[in-house]
């Protein structure tokens, strides 16, 4: 099982921390290092930033995000950031939510397996330096009756293929990474409840394109917290927990919810989103089951992370992104170190 590293959002106050903790993970032998984009900064540009100051280290788009931009567009970033970093770069691809697609972008959420779908063979094929034509529901390439014509990408990325990711949490959106993509960007991932919740599906999205589990990179990020009580560093994640299982989403729409409730959590989802849609966030952190915390974090010492990062590989997780916490840096590189020392203890490395 490898490691990979979650900078989350850049433009918290603290970018000179990430890349620092980017440097460290670099030279720790991380796998991949990923970037997040919502409504503030824009992932591919932290990852330029990040790729310029590394060696060895991939860099991650989790997520380019669907309704931003064009898919031709996402083919230019997705080639040129390959190209600058010497062939690193892979590129994760999401939906996002209705509140931000239709809000931030003015993007309708409708539909959104069958444009990711679209999506998805658009990029595909520029990426492919075909000329791009495409007569689909939601895109027409070239507009019909007009000057375009079929173009192909004159950038040549540095490889033939550069992995394609989709950030999924639904049973149908699992099965369609399955099915199109080389790996699936999980949240929230529960080791117990992994096959049920994610593997069972995104095998039958393999199986229906007459494909196997080899080569799939199940890629799952993990809050990870270092120190002796367990339950104070749970704590820590409940804002977390609360905002995305309360709050991310419309009351009807919100896929975190529905996540926590396929894990066996459904009286509590609804309590926690209640909650948080009346205001309530303390009261929403407050009734958020320690277990939900604790089975989906790396929390304590060197050896229970082990453990569960055990867990992690024999559920079938093939590669384990870490999200350090802590005040400072030091704290976040402490974590770092410990989960290549953790992964190690684990006889994974």
């Amino acid at each position: 099982m490898r490691l990979g590293i979650n900078l989350g959002y850049w433009g918290a106050g603290m970018d000179a921390d990430n890349l620092a903790v980017a440097q460290e993970a670099d030279r720790l032998g991380y796998d991949v290092c990923w970037a997040a984009e919502a409504y503030g900064s824009d992932a591919p540009t932290v990852l330029a930033w990040v790729a310029a100051q590394t060696e060895r280290i991939d860099i991650g788009s989790a997520i380019l995000q669907i309704p931003a931009r064009q898919p031709a567009m996402t083919a230019m970033t997705a080639a040129t950031l390959d190209s600058l970093s010497g062939g690193r770069f892979r590129l994760g691809l999401g939906v996002s939510g209705p509140q931000v697609s239709e809000g931030w972008y003015g993007v309708k959420f409708d539909k959104p397996l069958a444009r990711t779908r679209e999506y998805v063979e658009i990029v595909r094929k520029a990426m492919s330096r075909e000329r791009l034509t495409h007569d689909g529901e939601h895109w027409t390439l070239p507009l019909p009756g007009g000057p375009g014509k079929p173009l192909k990408l004159t950038v040549h990325p540095e490889r033939e293929h550069i992995p394609l990711y989709i950030a999924a949490i639904g049973p149908k959106n699992l099965e369609q990474t399955g099915e199109i993509a080389d790996g699936a960007l999980l949240i929230f991932p529960a080791a117990e409840h992994l096959e049920a919740t994610a593997l069972t599906h995104i095998r039958a999205g393999r199986e229906k394109a007459g494909l196997t589990m080899d080569g799939f990179d199940v890629c799952p990020t993990v809050p990870l917290a270092v120190g002796d009580d367990v339950n104070a560093l749970a704590d820590m994640f409940r804002p977390y927990t609360a905002l995305y299982v309360g709050g991310m989403g419309s009351r009807k729409q919100n896929f975190y919810n529905q996540l926590a409730q396929r894990m066996g959590y459904e009286k509590e989802a609804a309590e926690i989103q209640d909650k948080y849609l009346a205001g309530d966030k303390p009261g929403a952190a407050a009734a958020i089951p320690h277990s939900l915390i604790d089975s989906t974090t790396l929390l304590g010492s060197v050896e229970r992370i082990a453990d569960k990062m055990t867990a992690y590989a024999e559920a079938g997780v093939t590669t384990l992104t870490l999200a350090p916490a802590g005040f400072t840096l030091e704290e976040r590189v402490t974590a770092l170190r410990t989960g290549t020392e953790a992964l190690e203890r684990a006889g994974l490395a």
